[in-house]
């Protein structure tokens, strides 16, 4: 790219303004997602290229203020105040435009070059709400263009605006136009601000007029920063004066004060650019949330709305599954049949093909999981199960927005514990944070899948779903448990916009299907692959094989109890015989027998104990592991149905310990990447505690139901 002139844009806005989709917009494919220095949050950048001209566009999370206190918000706040781009591009929804012009006005407040994308300008038009964006733009002395996200409207201009951004700022004169707040509040911001502006360096730091009004705000950030200031002490001591003179003479809070003056200059300001054609009597909205949102019918509908996502995921997701199953089984036969039996071969057949082509089968289930949950997110519903959930979740000592975390968690834990940097209270964060793994991640579902399709065939779909709701209750006990004990305090209120419902687009949805399934494809492409290999290795050395006498033994052993069978029922005896004790001398073999007194009392004999153990880095590799363990002197036939039939020809299994095998995959810790993120959400010693408390319940529980169960006979 070089040669060409480029800007950085922030891209920033409210919650639900369409920031995301005008993003997608502006940049197309061409943009990555990582995380911001030091934290979790997810940082999404893109590219655009025109003419002589690169735009690199940085998404920031959706907040409502620059007063931080959730993740979210310090990391907005921070970014436009640390790296200072050029441009902030300020999505606004037009349906809500007063709300959303509060974030407008404090950007505007930092002295970067601000443009406002009057996002939904379709959906205001069709409420009746005509917007003159040229007024409005004039009164504010901030450009403004109407865009509308998912087509792609405006986009062009927006660019254009970003070109001449330089000639803009200055034509519009912004830094006159910014809010007043009245004599008495302006004759204090002047005060405060003359002295911030006696440390130049400071200064070229921090916009002087921003940080004077945030110290009137009784902003705690705002203060800790004057640390840096030659003259830090004195000016927060005259700041906390002139607050309390604010206080005093307007008889309220001087955060409410400002807030209030902030708000009349934007009535103002929108009173001569606003009006409303036509006031609609009908609403599909609120007719969609009479029901929807109804306190009787709310919550189980959102159950419903839960149970038939799964059971569409299953039923349609098992077609393929199946397909890509008969594929890697035909793959193996073919190479069995042209490659003579050699150690290369075990490796391809039993090592990778049987370890990652199981987990390549559920690709399908993960495809259709994401695609709906995507749907959901997309048109709106997610904030109402939030809604629905509330009073129930409050009732285990949760905040209702801890239904985010915990539905994501469905999908992959990495991002659901990420989800919790929208909650404000850190109490409520950390328990989200620690009940989110019980909820069964989209790297459980084959391992369940797989369990449930081979001991319960008529009903696996029906089983599925309720293990996982068995880590639903499981994570709302927990919840109730920490709440009263180790994280105990009041309840934070549930304040949350409910936006419209929108259909969602079929290009969004089908970048976050393909955003999260390439992320599970990546992960059994590297990491699985890996595993299987070094599954692999342990159970196939050292090599262990009959002597003559040993076979001989063997062989008269099964015709005395056999003495009608053929020649080739003693061979594929041999043959598997042989098999089991390879395994059980190789190097997983010694193992699980070192580790099987642990697991015994579950049920679990040293393979599963073995499997169990290498869930611990990813629970994919459950299946790689099974696949493996299981493939080995299993006879395939034509009707065999691969791994399925295999487990199920185990005369130790059954399905009993199958169930057992469910629980405790669904309890044990999360993978490592999801410990790796909970270490950076909540801290270390939390991520230790999750381990001894998760290996624990875990273990106590799949104990009780072991053995509950053999005692009832099943």
């Amino acid at each position: 790219m070089s040669g060409k002139k480029s800007l950085r844009i922030a891209l920033a806005g409210n919650p639900n303004s369409g920031k995301t989709t005008l993003f997608n917009a502006l940049t197309g494919a061409h943009h990555k997602v990582g995380n911001y220095p030091g934290v979790t949050v997810e940082k999404r950048e893109g590219t655009r290229v025109r003419g002589d001209r690169q735009y690199h566009f940085i998404d920031l999370p959706g907040i409502y203020s620059l007063t931080a206190y959730s993740i979210d918000e310090v990391v907005a706040r921070d970014f436009i105040l640390d790296e200072k781009p050029d441009v902030i591009l300020d999505v606004l929804d037009s349906t809500n435009l007063e709300r959303n012009l509060y974030l407008c006005l404090q950007f505007q407040e930092l002295g970067i070059p601000v443009i406002g994308a009057l996002n939904m300008s379709d959906e205001a038009e069709a409420k009746g709400i005509h917007i003159d964006e040229k007024t409005l733009s004039s009164t504010l002395g901030i450009p403004l263009v109407k865009t509308v996200g998912p087509k792609g409207t405006g986009t062009a201009e927006l660019l254009d605006m970003i070109d001449t951004i330089e000639e803009a700022a200055a034509g519009a004169d912004s830094s006159g136009k910014i809010v007043r707040y009245g004599d008495e509040i302006e004759t204090k911001l002047e005060a405060l601000e003359n002295a911030i502006r006696q440390d130049a360096a400071f200064t070229a730091k921090y916009p002087a007029r921003w940080l004077t009004v945030k110290l009137l705000e009784k902003d705690a950030h705002a203060f800790e920063r004057l640390a840096e200031h030659t003259g830090g002490a004195q000016i927060a001591a005259a700041a906390k004066e002139a607050s309390a003179w604010i206080d005093r003479h307007f008889g309220k809070d001087s955060e409410i004060v400002v807030t209030e003056q902030r708000y009349g200059y934007i009535r103002g300001a929108v009173r001569e650019s606003l009006q409303i054609l036509k006031k609609g009597d009908f609403s599909l909205t609120e007719s969609i949330d009479r029901v929807i949102m109804n306190r009787f019918l709310a919550l189980p509908i959102f159950v419903l709305v839960l149970w038939g996502v799964f059971r569409v995921t299953f039923f349609i997701g098992a077609y393929p599954m199946e397909w890509l199953e008969a594929f890697f089984g035909f793959l193996s036969a073919v190479l069995v049949n042209i490659m003579p039996e050699s150690v290369l071969r075990s490796l391809l057949v039993d090592g990778i093909i049987g370890g990652v082509g199981g987990v390549f089968s559920f690709v399908p289930l993960i495809v259709m999981l994401f695609f709906l949950l995507s749907i959901l997110e997309d048109t709106g519903y997610m904030s109402r199960a939030a809604f629905a959930t509330d009073k129930l979740l409050h009732s285990f000592g949760l905040h209702g927005q801890s239904i985010f975390p915990m539905m994501l968690g469905f999908g992959c834990s990495v991002p659901a514990i990420m989800a919790s940097r929208t909650l404000k209270s850190r109490r409520d964060r950390i328990i989200t944070v620690l009940i989110t793994p019980m909820m069964s991640c989209g790297a459980k579902l084959p391992v369940h899948m797989l369990l449930a399709a081979a001991f319960f065939p008529a009903n696996a779909a029906n089983m599925v779903i309720v293990i996982y709701g068995i880590g639903v209750l499981l994570s709302l006990l927990s919840a109730l448990v920490l709440k009263a004990t180790i994280l105990s305090g009041d309840p934070t209120p549930f304040v949350m916009e409910l936006p419209p419902y929108r259909a969602p687009t079929l290009r969004g949805v089908l970048w976050h299907v393909w955003e999260k399934t390439w992320q599970y494809i990546k992960k059994a492409g590297s990491v699985i692959l890996a595993a299987a290999i070094l599954i692999w290795a342990i159970t196939s050395f050292p090599a262990h094989a009959f002597t003559e006498s040993e076979q001989a033994g063997l062989a008269a052993n099964y015709r005395a109890e056999n003495p009608a069978a053929r020649d080739g029922e003693l061979a594929a005896y041999l043959e598997t015989a042989r098999a089991q004790a390879a395994l059980e001398y190789s190097i997983a073999g010694t193992i699980g027998r070192f580790i099987e007194p642990v697991f015994r009392p579950l049920g679990f004999d040293w393979k599963i104990a073995v499997a169990s153990v290498t869930g611990f880095a990813a629970k994919e590799v459950i299946v790689s592991t099974l696949g493996i363990l299981y493939r080995v002197g299993v006879e395939e036939t034509e009707e065999s149905e691969g791994l399925r039939d295999a487990i199920r020809q185990d005369e130790h299994l059954r399905p009993l310990i199958a169930l057992v095998f469910m629980l405790f995959t669904l309890v044990i810790p999360p993978c490592f990447a999801a410990l790796a993120t909970m270490k950076a959400e909540i801290g270390f010693r939390w991520v230790a505690f999750e381990l001894a408390f998760l290996l624990i319940l875990g273990w106590l529980l799949c104990f009780a139901v072991y053995q509950i169960g053999s005692l009832a006979g099943f």
